[in-house]
């Protein structure tokens, strides 16, 4: 195992992850229900169960392209939705 990679996706993802709406969800559903341990163990499945699809279907897609291609797909992706969002609140 890479423990290098590991440790990188662990921190960037454990980042961007803090205070976004998955997290929100999971302190509402936590103080509805009551049941901190239910709540934990269904959104550690629902993540982990989005972070295999994204796996797999990066691997499926690497086949096809190249990396850089890959890469300008996302970049322009995030500029895309840079500007919707942008131009929404004016």
């Amino acid at each position: 195992m890479d423990f290098k990679l590991f440790l990188s996706t662990f921190a960037t993802l454990f980042l961007a992850e803090l205070g976004d709406k998955t997290q929100l969800a999971c302190v509402l559903l936590t103080a509805q229900s009551r049941k901190p341990w239910t709540v934990f163990l269904g959104s550690s499945l629902a993540l982990v169960s989005v972070s295999l699809l994204g796996v797999l279907l990066a691997d499926f897609i690497c086949n096809f392209l190249p990396t850089a291609t890959i890469k300008k797909v996302a970049s322009l992706g995030f500029i895309v939705v840079g500007l919707l969002m942008f131009f929404e609140k004016i």
